[in-house]
């Protein structure tokens, strides 16, 4: 098993622009607090060629560890259903996010649950999905869910209004035996477009995101 540097470059969470002027990547307004310190965070790029911004600790060489705990990978803040993205869609979310996560990285490490006791050469995985923003008709905020979904109106040739999705992701690696975050990342990544208010969120519509961030820790070197 090829053991190499991995970025989460973002669990979950660009490829939706709002009216084609939003950032590619998360601004300092949007980050949760998830993460304890964002002031090392840089722009970079994905293994797949997606923006994110990263930070890695000098001199770390991470194909040196073997083994990753995974903590719970959930959101932050806990969100509440809205009009548009009900229970089943979030609890569905956060299942195939942890399962997905969880299997790219048993493809390059051993993978614990959380719990576990730390040995050697071992990495914990923090992650969640993240944010807090719902916009909508003229990009005035209509309804706020602690979650990392944005819903927002765009303009199409025709006049009429569609709406993005988009999913915030941020987390870190952290060294088990000294506990020092080694990585970071903050990532935004873009869901399918939703025609109007009322057509609901599900899963699908966020999935490319998650299997994105997958793709990358696959790739990452």
């Amino acid at each position: 098993m090829k053991r190499s540097s991995i970025a989460v470059t973002g669990l979950l969470f660009s490829a939706l622009l709002l009216a084609g002027c939003a950032s590619k990547v998360t601004e300092p307004a949007q980050y949760s607090g998830f993460l304890a310190d964002y002031s090392q965070l840089q722009p970079a790029t994905s293994a797949t060629g997606q923006p994110v911004m990263r930070w890695i600790a000098p001199g770390v060489k991470l194909d040196s560890y073997k083994h990753v705990i995974v903590q719970e990978i959930g959101f932050y803040p806990t969100p509440s259903p809205s009009a548009q993205i009900g229970a089943p869609a979030l609890n569905q979310l956060q299942t195939y996010t942890s399962e997905q996560v969880k299997a790219a990285f048993g493809r390059r490490f051993q993978v614990h649950e959380e719990g576990t006791k730390p040995g050697p050469q071992t990495l914990i995985l923090r992650a969640a999905i993240t944010g807090v923003e719902t916009e909508a008709e003229g990009l005035k905020p209509y309804e706020v869910i602690p979650i990392a979904l944005v819903v927002a109106a765009t303009t199409s040739a025709t006049g009429a209004r569609d709406r993005t999705t988009e999913l915030f992701v941020e987390a870190e690696l952290r060294d088990a035996s000294t506990g020092q975050p080694v990585l970071q990342v903050v990532r935004k990544g873009y869901g399918k477009e939703l025609e109007n208010k009322e057509e609901q969120v599900t899963l699908a519509t966020l999935k490319g995101v998650i299997d994105g961030i997958v793709r990358d820790i696959e790739k990452f070197e």
